[in-house]
């Protein structure tokens, strides 16, 4: 079983988080809520994802999973507006999930998740950890895309830089610890990394909301941030570009 109602924005997080990514997802849903765990076709990133029963207005639902077509999800969450209420229902029957926008009623055919596999988590112990503004690195990863495909993160103890080099500009951005929520670093950490995954990543994230980066020399980042009103968490993993001689 599962039966649930929730704003629209709610849906539209978890599918700008999820749909850059990867197309199709399995959800785990379960009495406490909705999680998902992907990684990408090139098994560059992953991206972990869950959001709790309390994010939801109204909720009922038992384990199972469902295989969405997050592409499918998504034309259908465009139909919403702002502040629109959404409801969720599986039909069991025809294995659909039925969502309902105000009088718009769409019956959504779902995927086998026979397949689909169940990523682990690695067990990442990263040196650098910042906290920043949401606003303080997009401009600087807005600026890297004009110049390059790729963006070096460096954390030392006293700041954050990002820096993009391409073959005539480059872009740095730095950030002393005092424009930062949080610094924790004791010596230098720098890696390389494809800056379309990394645009998309923190995409979701707006403004003043704070975003936690860990990284360490030539190792993945995670980048983790709340969605729905901080009653979802997402974290990512991105594996370094490895910088040839």
């Amino acid at each position: 079983m599962f039966n649930a109602k929730v704003k629209s924005e709610v849906l539209k997080g978890i599918i700008d988080v999820t749909s850059p990514l990867v197309n199709e997802v399995k959800l785990n849903i379960s009495p406490k809520g909705i999680s998902l765990r992907a990684v990408d076709p090139a098994h560059v990133a992953m991206v972990d994802l869950a959001v709790k029963d309390k994010a939801f207005e109204e909720y009922k639902a038992t384990d199972m999973e469902l295989g969405i077509d997050m592409d499918k999800f998504g034309g259908i969450m465009r139909l919403s507006s702002s502040g629109d209420m959404v409801s969720l229902e599986y039909d069991e029957e025809t294995n659909r999930l039925i969502v309902k926008i105000g009088n718009l009623v769409r019956k959504m055919g779902l995927i086998d998740t026979a397949g689909m596999p169940d990523p682990k988590m690695p067990n990442l112990s990263l040196p650098a950890k910042i906290v920043l503004k949401a606003s303080e690195i997009s401009q600087g990863v807005r600026a890297s895309e004009a110049v390059s495909d790729h963006l070096a993160l460096t954390v030392s103890k006293d700041n954050f830089e990002l820096s993009a080099e391409g073959d005539t500009d480059t872009v740095n951005l730095k950030l002393p610890k005092d424009l930062l929520v949080e610094l924790n670093a004791t010596s230098k950490s720098r890696s390389l990394f494809s800056i379309d995954y990394f645009s998309n990543m923190i995409k979701p994230v707006k403004g003043e909301d704070p975003i936690t980066i860990q990284i360490g020399n030539d190792n993945p980042i995670k980048v983790e941030f709340d969605i729905a009103e901080k009653k979802g968490h997402v974290t990512y993993l991105l594996a370094p570009r490895i910088e040839s001689e």
